[in-house]
């Protein structure tokens, strides 16, 4: 599991690497995107809700699961929890390694709706917005799931532009950690924990 999540955060920090190159080009993009007067309460909503449903599904989810005796649900639980652990551990590891500014720390008539503390590269909220999503389309398999959480996930990553708190670069690049994090938790939730399980359940049947 380990040397999994280290080919994981190795291809993250080649892809962010690259991603970091742009330079101007992002912030033209991002200029374009960023208003004089960036307080604006639909895209401020979309912002701070990542966090609190990022945190609430999983834990909603489970609750439900153990009143209902739920097993499938308290799998799903976990694996989207597990998701959000790896995207999380990935996006702090990338912004230590990675310690790009704020654009507007870098560029005057870049506007943000606040100044926020931490890192720009990667976007922790579309990181954990993303994996939040993946997580869903791989659990539950169900269009009608997962096309609404891709739409609210790729609205939070255009919001955190639109305030001025992060390029597309940083954007694009929490996109690809959350998704990956999801997949990895997955992976590892389907190949090795569930499937330990089934076959520790079948040498107890006597």
């Amino acid at each position: 599991m380990r040397i999994i999540f280290f080919l994981y955060l190795v291809c993250a920090s080649f892809f962010s690497h690259n991603l970091y190159a742009q330079g101007n080009s992002d912030y033209t993009c991002l200029k374009n995107i960023n208003p004089s007067n960036p307080d604006n309460p639909i895209f401020k909503t979309l912002s701070s809700s990542t966090y609190p449903i990022c945190f609430s599904l999983p834990v909603g989810m489970l609750t439900l699961s153990l009143i209902n005796k739920d097993e499938k649900g308290k799998k799903v639980a976990f694996e989207i929890a597990g998701g959000l652990l790896v995207t999380a551990t990935a996006t702090g590891i990338l912004k230590k390694l990675v310690n790009r500014p704020r654009p507007y720390e870098t560029y005057d008539d870049i506007y943000p709706d606040v100044r926020e503390n931490g890192n720009s590269f990667p976007s922790g909220h579309t990181s954990m917005a993303f994996s939040t999503a993946t997580s869903l389309m791989l659990t539950t398999k169900k269009w009608y799931f997962a096309a609404p959480a891709y739409a609210w996930a790729v609205s939070v990553g255009y919001s955190r532009m639109y305030l001025g708190q992060h390029y597309p670069s940083d954007v694009i690049a929490g996109a690809v950690v959350g998704a990956g994090g999801a997949y990895l938790s997955h992976l590892i939730n389907s190949k090795w924990i569930h499937k330990d399980l089934s076959k520790k359940k079948m040498v107890q049947v006597p």
